[in-house]
Order: C-alpha cells, then sequence, then structure tokens
C-alpha cells in the first residue's frame, strides 16, 4: 500500500461526505472494520484532510472512536471478560450509540472519552466536539453491526464506509502488533485466534453493507493499536 493509495481513499470518503452533507444540521459518517483493517489510520486522515485550513475553535471536522467506550479492566475482570476485550460485550455499547444519536440535535459542545493505548484505559473527557462543528466522524469495529444497539446508528449516519483487507492480511497485521507490545509469537497467536479473529470475522460476517466499500491494509502508515 502505497502513500497514494491511502491518499485516494481519503479523497473517496471526502467526496462520499460532500454528496451527503446535511444542510443545516449535523453530518454523522460511520467508518467501520475489524481490528486491524485500517479504518483508524483512514478516519484520522479524512478528519485532518477536512480540517486542512480551518480556523479558530471551530472544527470542519471531529472524530470520535469508538474505543473510547471500553468498559474499565477492572470491571471486565469482575465479569470474567477481561481476555475478551475488545468483543461487543466489552465495551459501553448504549451509552455509545446514545452519545452518536445525540450529535444530531447537540447545540453545545460536548465532551468524550479517548482510550490511551500504552495506558490500556480510557480517559474521560479527551474528545471535544464544538457544538458548531458540521461533520463528525464516528470510528470503529461494531458501527454497523445488524444487533442491538448498533442498528440504532443506521438512520443517524448520512453515509458509512466498511473497510476490510483479506482475513490473512489482518491476521498478519495482529500478530506483528502483538509482538510489538512485547508478546512471544505463541501468546500472540493465542490471543489472536481466541479473540481478535473471532471478532474479525463477527464484523464481516454481521455488518450491513456500507455505502463505501475499501479493501486496502495501510500497514506501512503505522496502524494504531485498535481492538
Amino acid at each position: 500500500m502505497t502513500q497514494s493509495g491511502l491518499e485516494h481513499d481519503v479523497g473517496l470518503v471526502c467526496d462520499l461526505i460532500e454528496r451527503n452533507r446535511k444542510e443545516g444540521g449535523r453530518t454523522i459518517i460511520g467508518i467501520a472494520g475489524p481490528p486491524a483493517s485500517g479504518k483508524s489510520t483512514l478516519a484520522e486522515a479524512v478528519v485532518q484532510t477536512l480540517n486542512t485550513g480551518a480556523e479558530g475553535i471551530s472544527a470542519k471536522a471531529s472524530l470520535l472512536p469508538m474505543d473510547g467506550y471500553h468498559l474499565d479492566n477492572r470491571l471486565l475482570e469482575s465479569r470474567g471478560l477481561l481476555a475478551r476485550k475488545g468483543a461487543p460485550e466489552t465495551f459501553n455499547s448504549e451509552g455509545f450509540c446514545e452519545t452518536v444519536k445525540g450529535f444530531v440535535l447537540s447545540k453545545r459542545e460536548t465532551f468524550h472519552p479517548k482510550f490511551d493505548r500504552h495506558m490500556d484505559l480510557a480517559i474521560a473527557n479527551s474528545i471535544s466536539i464544538h457544538a458548531d462543528t458540521p461533520v463528525v466522524v464516528v470510528e470503529g469495529n461494531y458501527l454497523l453491526l445488524k444487533s442491538v444497539p448498533w442498528i440504532s446508528l443506521r438512520d443517524v449516519f448520512a453515509a458509512t464506509v466498511f473497510v476490510c483487507p483479506p482475513l490473512d492480511a489482518l491476521r498478519d497485521r495482529l500478530q506483528q502488533r502483538w509482538i510489538k507490545h512485547g508478546l512471544d509469537p505463541e501468546t500472540a497467536a493465542l490471543k489472536i485466534n481466541g479473540n481478535d479473529l473471532p471478532n474479525a470475522e463477527l464484523v464481516i460476517r454481521e455488518s450491513y453493507e456500507a455505502d463505501l466499500c475499501l479493501s486496502q491494509n495501510y500497514t506501512e502508515f503505522g496502524l494504531r493499536y485498535a481492538y
């Protein structure tokens, strides 16, 4: 994957946003895909491109990643879910979906959690979305799932994007990530086969069709760690 390939996909998404802008209201865009697909890299690049030349406190676009809504590790451990961190049941899914739906009519600045990957926890009120920001890009694994509560977002999104390289590419990328985070290859494989790939397969199998589907893997550009 070359830099021009990423730029090409950013251009496709920006064109999609422009075609689906809501006049006089917020335009909410969903970018989804399995773990290690490149959705975080794409979403960040799209928001950066939309904000080129923006001045003042109010940006043209803001980004809300779903991973800020991870349940705390202590809560997951008490429920026997720590090993499944990243699966749908390990998020505050209802709270996240209510937040996204609230963007449509919000007339005030709002504050949201952001996941710190080094600390492995969400930090409250780390993301600010100004009342006058017209485009909110929402990014996460499960945004397009056909199950409750995720399906409630379908009518909220003005347009949707799904990023999904082949499973073999996802496996390779996940292996590289876990090894980079200090795991030996055997332990990394256990995590991938026991959690990451089942989550990826769920996303691929149970997501509804997006307005724009992309298959690239932005490995060369330092994908953020994403569950």
